[in-house]
């Protein structure tokens, strides 16, 4: 049994762990970090899954980007502690998130990832949407939470930079 919340500063530590602990050194060398630079997440969709001991066994972030003048949410990163892989928590955390985002009034989500894992979730690859590079073009998947809301999108994936005060 997991029990989900959104992220907060306290949980800051054990998430950042955990996606040490799961992903390669260099991460954050990624192409996908950089539009992540000076940009807050979307707090309300950040979740935290906790084992019934309290330990956090997964976590999902989401981040602002524009595609052309168009306000996509960049999934990732999403990860489950390898004690609890194969548990079905990943998807828990994606289809509550997506759930979240949906209510939240958010038309469209991509991320870079494996499509097979994530067409499940309905995510397909993205023709016409750049990830800066070196990211594999066909590793770039969307998912629309309107009808159409990908329709006439397409260009180079940037920042979402918060307007200045």
């Amino acid at each position: 049994m997991f029990t989900l919340t959104e992220e907060t500063a306290d949980d800051w530590w054990e998430v950042e762990a955990l996606y040490d602990l799961c992903f390669a050194p260099g991460r954050e060398a990624l192409s996908s970090y950089r539009l992540r630079d000076e940009v807050p997440k979307v707090a309300e969709l950040c979740l935290v899954a906790r084992d019934g001991d309290g330990t956090v066994a997964g976590a999902i972030r989401y981040w602002p980007v524009r595609v052309g003048r168009a306000r996509v949410l960049l999934l990732g990163p999403v990860a489950v502690h390898p004690t609890h892989q194969g548990e079905g928590l990943g998807a828990l955390l994606i289809a509550e998130s997506l759930n979240k985002a949906q209510a939240e009034g958010w038309a469209r989500v991509m991320l870079v990832g494996d499509a097979p894992y994530y067409a499940r979730f309905g995510f397909e690859r993205l023709d016409g949407v750049e990830m800066p590079p070196p990211t594999n073009p066909d590793r770039v998947l969307g998912l629309a939470l309107t009808d159409g809301a990908w329709t006439g999108v397409a260009g180079r994936v940037m920042r979402d930079l918060p307007p200045a005060p």
